[in-house]
This record gives C-alpha cells, structure tokens and sequence, in this order.
C-alpha cells in the first residue's frame, strides 16, 4: 500500500499524525504492531530517519510503545490524544491541559461573576459583537474560533479587574490553542454540535447582561465543565 510522497518542512510529523488517524479511526487497533521503519518508510516515501522522529513523537505523547528487538505496538488511548494533532501534544500534554481548564474554571467563574456585577454598556457590545461573530462557524470556522477566544477575553475585561485581564492574557498563548482544539474536537463529535457549544456561550451572555452574577458563575462553570468531558472523555 502506497501513502504517496508526504510534503512538509516536518515531515516526521506528517507521518506521525497520519499513523494516529489509523489508530483514531481504528484501522491501527491497541495491540498492534506497526510495520518495520524500513517498511513504513517506503509506504511514505520519506527516509528512515523521518519515520524514527515520527515513532519517537507517537511514544513521547503515549500512542505507541517501542519495544527493543520486538518492534513497535500501538497503545490504548485518550480521546484527547487521539484528536490533537502530534505537534500540538508535543507541546502540550493532556496532562497540562487538565491543569490549564483547571486554572480557566479558576479565573473565567469568577470573571463571568465579576463582568455579571460590573459590566459596562460598551463592554457588553464588546460580548455581543464577539457572540455574533460565533453564530457564523460554518462559513467561516476560523472566525468562529477567534470569536471565541474575545469572547472570553471580553467577559475578563467587564470586570473592571485589569489584573484578572492581565492573568488571562499572560496565559493567552496556551489557553487561546487549547480553546481552538476543543472546538475542533467538539464541531467533529458526532455527539454533539455547533448549536448546542453557541447556545452555551449566549446562556453565559443572557445571564451577565440581566447582572445576575451567581447565575453567571453557574453557567461559565456548566461550559468549562462540559468542554473538560469532551476533551477527555474515553471512546466508548
């Protein structure tokens, strides 16, 4: 079976996420053994050292095991692991990412109730435009993602704590990549759809508009909440 020339300044990486889509969409089940990097090589058309770089990046996320003169078996996974990409793994763990939702239900709750007591007229526009923005996913993803991220970042800024602003900014690099893999993970589950992750996000809305801060802090923590299920809940 042929894969065809793999083209990219990474390649190891290429061949590294084509592997766990096999795995993802069971054609590579746990227990299996991968072929020969020899074999697999030529299956990619890229030279051994490429598909080595690619096997050593499968192990250090936990997809494969590597097992001297035996060769190398894939192993049980995480539906997070499963749905990032390799280099977004390499980067960062599903380790480090139960910790990072655990620092956002920290900040973000208690931001949803500060914005809900405090917010501005001019920072409400500044939700609603962003909310507008996340109802239009479908004819442009990449708008919807950015809407998403000002939409939270808004919410920090109602409160009139510019050190909470700050706190979200400073982990804005990490928390901005993650929020845009769950809702990729999220629009591709068959479980569950656009509509019901937007209708989130205008409940949050609705309820720091009528200044019902509890009501708020309720449903900000009903979203991080179900965004931590489906990043990790296991395949059934």
């Amino acid at each position: 079976m042929n894969f065809g020339q793999v083209y990219s300044k990474k390649i190891y990486e290429q061949v590294a996420d084509h592997i766990k889509e096999r795995i993802d969409n069971g054609e590579l089940q746990p227990g299996d053994r991968l072929a020969s990097v020899e074999r697999l090589a030529r299956q990619y058309d890229v030279g051994r050292s490429a598909v080595r770089e690619a096997l050593s990046a499968l192990k250090a996320v936990g997809l494969v095991d590597i097992r001297h003169g035996e060769g190398t078996f894939v192993k049980a996974a995480n539906r997070l692991t499963l749905k990032l990409p390799v280099s977004a793994l390499l980067t960062m763990n599903p380790e480090e990412i139960r910790e990072l939702l655990e620092v956002r239900k920290i900040v973000e709750v208690g931001a949803a109730e500060g914005a809900a007591r405090r917010c501005q007229e001019s920072q409400q526009t500044l939700i609603e435009e962003a909310l507008e923005q996340m109802a239009v996913p479908l004819r442009d993803e990449k708008l919807g993602e950015e809407a998403d991220w000002q939409f939270h970042l808004a919410i920090a800024r109602a409160t009139q704590n510019n050190m909470l602003t700050d706190l979200l900014e400073n982990i804005a690099q990490k928390t901005k990549q993650t929020m845009l893999e769950t809702r990729r993970i999220w629009l591709f589950s068959e479980k569950v759809r656009a509509e019901r992750l937007y209708e989130q996000h205008v409940r949050i809305y609705e309820a720091i508009k009528a200044g019902d801060a509890t009501l708020a802090q309720q449903r900000m923590r009903e979203h991080l909440e179900s965004v931590e299920h489906v990043l990790f809940q296991e395949e059934k």
